[in-house]
């Protein structure tokens, strides 16, 4: 009768029926672009532009602090204009949108007057674009597919594997099994970073144990790209000297102010690991008060990092950054910063990892030290997921093949 209110479930098949003519909604994936790449090209996209505006409409997101009033309102009026999403408080803001749209508020010239040293720190925030080699005294290296770095240590006290390599010779036959494995570098290391150790190694026993063997590589491995593990300079040197091409810095330059002049004169690769406070504490929790902003604090310290390589006079394109994972961090922050790799993009270098074995790993899966291998193929996996493209591991194989699929699961074939 008149006034009868209609069937939802008549008006739902009704619907179906009309839809059911030629409209179809296919749900994309926001995570990876290759969905939408994929739906592009099948309406006929060229292939370059497709992957361009996939990529532009991945979405991004910024936590804004230091805002005054004038700004905050600036903010969400010119937000909101772009289609992005503006969060506020007193002096904050969190903007989110596609990449494309944050690229928009990320041009000074183009915003509102209150918003020009936003739209400059913004740009600076925003990822660049992935660099794509890394250069060592040794030649270029591609960063394009992962590269495996193949823990070989020459310690007595290293927490996951103590004197199991302390020799040259068996340093040699690890050596091998790590390339055959699929290690693309040899990190050599004389000295345990451990938690709980009481003592530095000085630079003449930290000598004695790792030059025969680099020595060694380099005679045996020609072709095989050495690191070495260490914070003093006058290891770095004597190493660099006998054949290694890198340098592994786990105080990202603040130990000793030597060590980047030294690595600037050999034109060598340098590793900048994030870590606080002193040599001996470096591996506690003992630096972990980020007051609530571990990523920001991490990103500004290995910022400030790379300033003393430069300054140094290191070019940019020999440094890797490692948000150093297990390092001056509780295990759930190591765990957030394992999972928010990707801001660090922003500073413009590849990013390396090293999760193998280490005690957050332990607390999220129960496991002890030697049961880790597993849990860590996994870390990697996901770390390259979200940007990192070189891992540091005991254990080459398992990383290989967890890395193997992860690169398959973004489109990628198989690394040579």
């Amino acid at each position: 009768g008149a006034g009868a209110r209609p069937d939802p479930r008549r008006s739902a098949g009704r619907a179906r029926r009309r839809l059911s003519a030629g409209v179809v909604v296919t749900p994309l994936a926001v995570r990876s672009p290759l969905g939408l790449r994929a739906a592009l090209l099948q309406g006929g996209w060229d292939e370059s532009l497709a992957g361009t505006t996939a990529a532009g409409v991945a979405a991004g997101a910024f936590r804004i602090t230091g805002l005054d009033e004038k700004s905050l309102e600036a903010l969400v009026h010119f937000g909101g204009r772009l289609g992005l999403d503006v969060v506020t408080g007193p002096d904050w803001a969190i903007v989110s949108g596609s990449r494309s749209r944050l690229g928009a508020l990320a041009r000074p010239w183009s915003v509102p007057e209150p918003l020009g040293e936003l739209a400059l720190q913004l740009g600076l925030a925003m990822p660049a674009e992935p660099a794509t080699t890394w250069r060592t005294a040794r030649g270029v290296l591609s960063v394009d597919a992962p590269i495996l770095v193949g823990i070989l240590n020459v310690t007595p006290d290293s927490f996951s594997d103590g004197g199991r390599t302390i020799d040259a010779a068996a340093a040699l036959r690890h050596a091998e099994r790590l390339l055959s494995d699929g290690a693309g570098i040899l990190d050599v290391g004389g000295e345990s970073t451990r938690p709980g150790r009481t003592h530095l190694v000085p630079a003449e026993e930290e000598l004695r144990r790792v030059l025969p063997v680099v020595h060694a590589l380099a005679r045996d491995f020609p072709g095989a790209a050495i690191s070495v593990d260490t914070m003093k300079s006058d290891v770095a040197r004597a190493t660099l000297e006998a054949g290694a091409s890198i340098i592994n810095d786990v105080t990202g330059l603040r130990h000793d102010p030597a060590l980047g002049r030294v690595v600037a004169e050999a034109g060598a690769g340098l590793v900048l690991m994030h870590s606080r406070g002193e040599p001996l504490a470096i591996a506690s929790a003992e630096g972990a008060d980020y007051a609530g902003d571990v990523i920001g604090g991490v990103t500004r310290e290995l910022r400030s990092a790379m300033e003393r390589a430069m300054a140094a006079g290191i070019p940019l394109e020999c440094l890797v950054i490692d948000p150093g994972l297990g390092f001056s961090k509780t295990a759930e922050q190591n765990m957030f910063v394992a999972d928010q790799l990707e801001a660090f993009l922003a500073l413009g270098r590849p990013i390396l990892v090293g999760p193998s074995r280490k005690r957050f790993l332990g607390v999220a899966t129960g496991r002890p030290v030697a049961e880790r291998d597993v849990a860590t193929a996994a870390a990697c996996a996901l770390a390259y997921e979200r940007g990192a493209r070189l891992f540091r591991v005991h254990d080459v194989g398992a990383a290989r093949d967890a890395l193997a699929v992860a690169r398959a699961f973004g489109g990628h074939p198989p690394a040579p």
